[in-house]
């Protein structure tokens, strides 16, 4: 059985299982996990791995799961038959819970709330560090947010879907025919505008060989209150990206220069 480690969890995989082991006393990252595997193993069998056991009780809880087959698209050229595929994934996620079902789910954590909180303690405590085109965008970015209205407590125009939580492609498994998903550590109740903004804005989906967009938003036929809202939730991710980027340069997780590059990709955003 090999392994994996990330901040929150640690991954077994053996041939036919996959092991989430989750670290410390917060089990809600293996609640969310547990729940979604099994609303979508009820609702959009095959399209996530199987959910086979959990211990929920515990710090460091356990969640097994059925192992996919499958290329992650993270760092792969994505021709139309992987963004078609990739976009069927997601209509079938946002999708397959029933809306009295969805109604019981919780909202997912990093909603608009949450990332807006971050910008603001960010802007007081990274801000002030930053420099060059990194710190116009910030600048640019502080002064969107502040007249956007995003802010506003209030009920949404725009139906609830289930939401995977993580736009990281690495997370959309290519089998050669379909597009299947793993790791709902995050997901909840969530609206299509934000999880969609979750996948395009996500460093992994330009980084490398960058995702079609375009392409990729044209799958989906959108409500007027969805593509209004799409067009400020992907300024919200990608302000949020710029902060994390440029936090990333001491670290060196990305090449040289990839906030700098947000900065670019956020001010056409805004333009």
């Amino acid at each position: 059985m090999g392994s994996v480690e990330w901040s929150t969890h640690a991954v077994e995989m053996a041939a036919d299982h996959v092991v989430k082991r989750f670290s410390g006393e917060d089990i809600g990252r293996a609640e969310r996990e547990w729940r979604a595997l099994r609303l979508l193993a009820a609702h959009a069998p095959g399209l996530a791995p199987e959910p086979w056991k959990a211990d929920l009780a515990t710090a460091g809880s356990t969640v097994v799961m059925s192992r996919l087959d499958g290329v992650p698209l993270r760092g792969c050229v994505l021709g139309d038959e992987q963004v078609r595929a990739l976009a069927e994934a997601a209509s079938g996620l946002y999708a397959a819970v029933p809306a009295a079902t969805l109604r019981e789910v919780p909202v997912r954590p990093g909603q608009q709330q949450d990332l807006i909180a971050h910008i603001n303690a960010w802007a007081v405590s990274a801000r002030p560090k930053s420099v060059g085109p990194v710190a116009l965008a910030m600048d640019r970015g502080l002064e969107w947010l502040a007249r956007s209205g995003l802010n506003a407590d209030g009920a949404l125009d725009v139906p609830p879907v289930f939401g995977p939580g993580d736009g990281n492609l690495a997370n959309y498994l290519w089998d050669g025919s379909r597009v299947r998903v793993v790791d709902f550590e995050d997901s909840g109740r969530s609206d299509r505008a934000f999880e969609l903004a979750e996948i395009t804005e996500h460093v992994g989906s330009w980084v490398e060989h960058p995702l079609d967009v375009p392409s990729f938003l044209a799958h989906f036929e959108l409500t007027a209150s969805e593509s209004a809202r799409l067009e400020d939730c992907r300024r919200l991710l990608a302000l949020v990206w710029l902060f994390l980027l440029n936090f990333d340069n001491q670290n060196a997780r990305n090449p040289p220069g990839t906030a700098e590059r947000q900065a670019d990709r956020f001010m056409n955003l805004l333009a």
